[in-house]
């Protein structure tokens, strides 16, 4: 019996890692899966190797219940001409899959009062469907 217990604290102990061979890090990921609350806006930086762009996502929780909006952040160099211009061209109501960075950033506000926010940094943004649009009458 005791060699059955030692053999079985040895397997798990092998397996407990067998899905990575690199070293284990610290990890704040969040994925949403909503729709845009807006078009997206770019925003020029003091880095001109670098624009932002913003938009929310609104996430529904339930019939009833009101969204949880979430303020997302794409990084955008001036070679990445062609996912500006995508992000650019999301349309309001478009159901998005968004993975992303997320972090915590104290500050104080105008009062003097500590703050804390989430930033939301996208890594990848995939369209899951795009809003109706109405037919132009002729």
């Amino acid at each position: 019996m005791s060699s059955f217990i030692a053999r079985r604290s040895v397997i798990a102990s092998i397996s407990a890692r067998a899905f990575s061979t690199t070293a284990p890090n610290n990890l704040a990921r969040m994925n949403l899966i909503g729709h845009l609350a807006g078009t997206p806006e770019a925003t020029a930086t003091s880095n001109p190797n670098t624009e932002v762009i913003r938009y929310s996502v609104a996430i529904s929780n339930g019939k009833d219940k009101p969204p949880s909006w979430f303020n997302v952040t794409a990084l955008v160099s001036p070679e990445q001409s062609k996912k500006k211009d995508f992000l650019l061209g999301l349309a309001k109501g478009t159901m998005v899959h968004v993975d992303a960075d997320a972090s915590m950033a104290s500050y104080k506000d105008n009062e003097g009062k500590n703050r804390t926010s989430l930033n939301i940094v996208q890594r990848s943004l995939e369209v899951l469907k795009r809003p109706k649009t109405e037919e132009i009458e002729q």
